[in-house]
């Protein structure tokens, strides 16, 4: 018996050997000592004896018995060797006995490479086991800032409190993403039972992704069980049987699809007027033939009495009761905590008959993603920028462009070269509002500063700062609320206490995109607005042209600045002007953006850098304010 397997062994190796020949591939087994860069490594550590698994297994430390197999450890040497005879004998021990002595490997960035026992992990591999026993000594890598020793890094820290090896990740952050949703403590070692817990979870999870065919994707599993985690929960994930994991994977699968596109997402800049249809179109019921109301939902983090950003989408609502009248109906829950009670207001609003639900808060995005899971039939769209998720769509306004006009009026009404502006958190879209209003008050001042603060920052008096500065232009936050009216909202010239003058404030318009995403379901279009790829998430981000951004400006304001700004704007509206185009620089004198070019969309909502004029910083995660890092670790950016 031990003579056919090593004849069948054999025949896989050469078989091995010869698809490597026609790829043009190695041919043989990868040889630890050829990897590893000279003065590369910062130092070696003994792990002890451990369960590996076998697939991490995928070379040899040095050249001397590399050639006698294939890259996928099957032997190349011919019946009646020395070698074939121990192999042979290796395979009796495994059919009968199972081999127990253990091997011993040098680990280098979560792969093994066999120091002793090279023949034994060819039979292992032969009967298809899945671990090994095996002593363990890792090398450790010196810090860099490659992207992959990042990532090993962050493995580490996570193998340290779990002893897994399985699980890894393509991107950095990913690791302790993991840990944070599984409650895994750093530096903190899992005790038995919620180590099995967590191997059974990805096994089951992996098992299933993979008879799905996740093998064709060209990322690791744990990206995908990350992306799943985040969706489903750790703690639904970990009770669910092989049946319901596989089902769940199944209709998780598209999210699978776009990581796969590196979480490609399609722009849609403006609303989709091909399919307009004439006014009596308002007047017809939804669906065609059915005197069915169209029944809208409305999700606020907070009330609209004590929120800005929440009064502003209330005000939306109110606009398209009044648009469409009784042809719709909606219902609207406030006071909703993030990954606390966000996911039982959704469940709430399906209870009730919506058809179509807007969730104003990104924080939460994964919330929405599973619901629109469990129920395909219901349109659920959640209020943010950047997220890659196919199941929901987002929507976002280019705030960017109404800042672009408050800061060429700054530029031109102030007699300083100071101006100030005040951000509220550093996400998606918020460096490109920052930027646009430097660049603004940069064309019609070439000196003026923009000195930045941040609200959502800790140990920092925004007001004082200023003051100490002597600036008095300053934009600050765009909306306001009933209960707050008098407070600093927009574009001001803050001369005193009792002095303040508002100059412009720019206007986030929801109730006009609610009105054209309503319309074109009215209208049997919303299946046009996704591309023909289909595997891309669908984000729309309209701005002034659709209507959905605006700027109302004070009466006071001279002719001539009244007229450079409506200039700007109307070139805007119409796509004759972009502000984020020709040179731009930013703080440390790197070109950001060639001569006689534009930024693309992704450039301008990914933005991590400040222009050349803006004087101030991207924050960090920990000096934000408690109650800011939500929403800073759901969409926020990292500056270079």
């Amino acid at each position: 018996m031990s003579v056919q397997d090593y004849m069948s062994a054999l025949k896989l190796g050469k078989k091995e050997y010869s698809a490597c020949v026609n790829r043009g591939s190695y041919r043989y087994l990868p040889v630890l000592e050829n990897l590893v860069p000279e003065d590369g490594i910062d130092c070696e550590v003994h792990l002890g004896i451990d369960q590996i698994p076998l697939r991490l297994v995928v070379g040899t430390c040095n050249a001397a018995r590399t050639n006698a197999f294939a890259s996928n450890f099957m032997p190349l040497l011919d019946y009646g060797t020395e070698f074939s005879a121990k192999w042979a004998s290796l395979s009796d021990s495994q059919l009968n006995d199972g081999i127990i002595n253990p091997i011993k490997v040098y680990e280098y960035m979560n792969k093994f490479y066999v120091l002793e026992g090279n023949k034994r992990v060819s039979v292992l591999k032969y009967f298809k086991a899945v671990t090994v026993n095996a002593e363990v000594i890792r090398m450790v890598p010196k810090k860099s800032d490659r992207e992959e020793i990042k990532i090993y890094y962050e493995f580490m820290d996570f193998y340290k409190c779990t002893r897994l090896n399985d699980i890894y990740f393509s991107k950095v952050g990913n690791f302790p993403s993991l840990m944070k949703l599984v409650g895994i403590e750093p530096d903190t070692e899992m005790d038995e039972d919620s180590r099995r817990d967590l191997a059974s979870c990805y096994l089951l999870f992996s098992n299933a992704y993979y008879a799905r065919g996740g093998g064709r994707f060209d990322f690791p599993v744990g990206d995908a069980f990350l992306r799943f985690i985040h969706i489903f929960g750790y703690e639904t994930a970990k009770c669910m049987s092989s049946i319901e994991m596989a089902d769940n994977v199944r209709k998780s699968w598209a999210e699978f699809e776009l990581l796969s596109d590196d979480e490609e997402i399609d722009l849609m800049m403006n609303p989709n007027d091909d399919h307009k249809k004439n006014i009596l179109s308002y007047l017809l019921p939804w669906p065609t033939g059915n005197n069915k109301k169209l029944r809208v939902g409305f999700i606020y983090e907070n009330t609209p009495q004590d929120s800005e950003w929440c009064y502003a989408h209330e005000l939306g609502r109110q606009y398209i009761e009044e648009t469409f009248g009784e042809q719709i109906e909606t219902l609207n829950i406030d006071n909703v905590v993030p990954e606390k009670d966000d996911e039982d207001a959704i469940n709430t609003m399906i209870d009730s008959g919506m058809d179509l639900i807007f969730v104003t808060s990104p924080s939460m995005i994964m919330a929405s993603v599973k619901m629109a899971i469990a129920h395909p039939e219901i349109k659920i769209l959640n209020c943010s920028l950047n997220m890659s998720h196919k199941y929901i769509r987002t929507y976002y306004a280019r705030m960017y462009e109404a800042k672009f006009l408050t800061g060429v009026m700054a530029g031109a009404l102030s007699n300083q070269d100071k101006i100030g502006y005040v951000a509220q958190y550093p996400v998606y879209g918020s460096i490109a509002n920052i930027n646009a209003f430097a660049l603004g008050a940069k064309f019609v001042n070439p000196r003026a500063k923009i000195y930045l603060q941040w609200s959502s920052q800790k140990n920092v008096n925004v007001e004082e700062a200023f003051k100490r500065k002597n600036i008095r232009y300053i934009s600050d936050q765009d909306m306001i609320t009933p209960q707050c009216s008098a407070r600093k909202f927009g574009l001001y010239n803050n001369e005193g206490v009792g002095n303040r003058q508002h100059i412009a404030m720019p206007v986030w318009h929801w109730g006009v995109f609610y009105e054209k995403l309503i319309q074109s379901i009215i209208s049997g279009s919303w299946k046009q607005d996704e591309s023909s790829d289909s595997t891309k998430a669908l984000n729309y981000w309209w701005g002034m042209s659709a209507g959905v951004i605006d700027l109302i400006c004070s009466d006071k304001i001279p002719v001539e600045t009244q007229r450079i700004v409506a200039l700007f704007k109307n070139m805007i509206v119409e796509g004759k002007f972009k502000p984020f185009a020709d040179e731009l620089y930013d703080q440390n004198r790197k070109l950001r953006n060639k001569k006689e070019c534009a930024l693309s969309p992704d450039d301008i909502i990914t933005m991590d850098w400040l222009l050349d004029n803006v004087v101030g910083v991207i924050p960090d995660l920990d000096d934000l304010e408690e109650s800011a890092r939500a929403i800073v670790m759901n969409q926020g950016v990292m500056q270079e």
